[in-house]
């Protein structure tokens, strides 16, 4: 792991830079929010955001209630 910025294997010690502006981002919406609305909040590259998001979903701290929407976890607000 050489620094690329993605938040892998970070997880452990709590989410990244960009990790934490996504979970940022979905602690602040009313219910779930889509990728494009993660981009324009936080000015992440959406391919960033969708990395982001997986790896989020992975350790438990994002779910997707809604088809392609996004929402923070009770873990994910624990982690902020």
């Amino acid at each position: 792991m050489s620094g690329c910025g993605c938040g892998c294997g970070s997880m452990s010690k709590g989410p990244g830079d960009a990790s934490k502006k996504i979970l940022e981002t979905l602690a602040k919406c009313d219910g779930p929010c889509g990728s494009k609305d993660i981009v324009e909040a936080t000015g992440l590259d959406k391919k960033v955001v969708s990395d982001q998001i997986a790896a989020l979903k992975k350790n438990g701290l994002v779910d997707s209630p809604v088809r392609c929407k996004y929402g923070i976890t009770s873990a994910g607000k624990a982690s902020l």
